[in-house]
């Protein structure tokens, strides 16, 4: 099973592990809560899992406009 990480705003993909560098312990998935697991992670048919997470230029764009939190979407 790989590990596939997109942005959950942009939908860029952020990164990739391949299925021999995988462990959910150690990737920190284990910690967390049942439904920050449903909220973030996808199991695709091809055995991969998604992950949705921030990349650094929607991270830097949320920081310098903090009221773009408030919004569903902040991307057009």
């Amino acid at each position: 099973m790989s590990v596939k990480y997109y942005c959950r705003h942009c939908h860029t993909k952020v990164g990739e592990l391949p299925h021999q560098l995988t462990d959910g312990y150690q990737l920190g998935l284990e910690d967390l809560t049942e439904d920050e697991r449903n909220m973030m992670i996808q199991h695709k048919n091809d055995g991969s899992l998604y992950v949705q997470t921030i990349c650094e230029n929607c991270q830097d764009t949320l920081e310098k406009n903090p009221h773009y939190h408030e919004l569903d979407y902040f991307l057009q």
